[in-house]
């Protein structure tokens, strides 16, 4: 990925190279920073055009992070509402003389059940760990099935499909063709978890977001323009976990 260095602050973005005049800057919670240039725009010259749009950069940068510190972290406490495939699930906490904690989904509620002497402190920390763990881990079925519907209707096949760790990104598809979705996406509706793996297959296809790239992902998902907006209305709401 290449970097533009701005005083003592580097800067990641993407490059894509299209058959334009202009240059357009794009920064995004979900893509980064995306920088899409003229094809005959060498790198000194684009390097010199970045640093002049440097201070908007990260002023958009600073105004997503300030979105993102906002967002409140789920304390584990009964009454809370957890999130999953676009639902949220009441938590029920209860202290039990057991020696170690336990989280299941039961009868439409999420279940926790903790040592009795342990402190909030304790309890929030190893029941986020344990949600994330149930997110992935049933989250994967849930991914595969929609994987597998889709690269069906797009006549592509990945390499691998797995759920990571994003910060700034809800899926990635590398030039190897394997495809990582951000597992908090399963806390959002189906539709839009849709979304992203569409996006990411249709990488598999075109590399960059052109005209093509998106003629593509509409053949497929005629409303993505909504799904595309949830997530960047609601999409730093899915930091609440993690």
């Amino acid at each position: 990925m290449p970097t533009l260095n701005y005083g003592t602050t580097t800067i990641d973005y993407i490059r894509y190279n299209q058959e334009r005049k202009d240059l357009k800057i794009s920064v995004t919670i979900v893509n980064g920073v995306e920088v899409y240039s003229p094809d005959n725009l060498d790198d000194k010259d684009l390097n010199d055009l970045l640093k002049k749009k440097a201070p908007w950069i990260l002023n958009k940068i600073k105004e997503l992070n300030q979105v993102e510190a906002s967002i409140q972290p789920k304390e584990f406490v009964s009454g809370e509402k957890l999130p999953y495939l676009g639902r949220n699930y009441r938590l029920k906490v209860q202290r039990e003389p057991v020696t170690n904690a336990d989280l299941s989904l039961y009868q439409g509620r999420f279940i926790a059940t903790v040592p009795k002497n342990w402190q909030q402190s304790q309890v929030q920390e190893t029941l986020e760990k344990q949600l994330i763990h149930w997110y992935r881990q049933h989250g994967a079925k849930k991914l595969q099935e929609r994987v597998q519907h889709y690269q069906t209707l797009m006549a592509v096949t990945p390499e691998s499909v797995n759920f990571r760790t994003q910060h700034k990104r809800w899926g990635t598809c590398t030039p190897d063709g394997d495809i990582y979705i951000n597992w908090r996406l399963i806390m959002a509706p189906v539709k839009v978890l849709d979304y992203v793996v569409v996006h990411e297959l249709a990488h598999l296809k075109v590399q960059d977001h052109s005209a093509e790239f998106w003629k593509i992902i509409k053949s497929v998902m005629p409303d993505y323009e909504k799904r595309k907006e949830w997530l960047r209305v609601n999409g730093m709401s899915l930091h609440c976990v993690g």
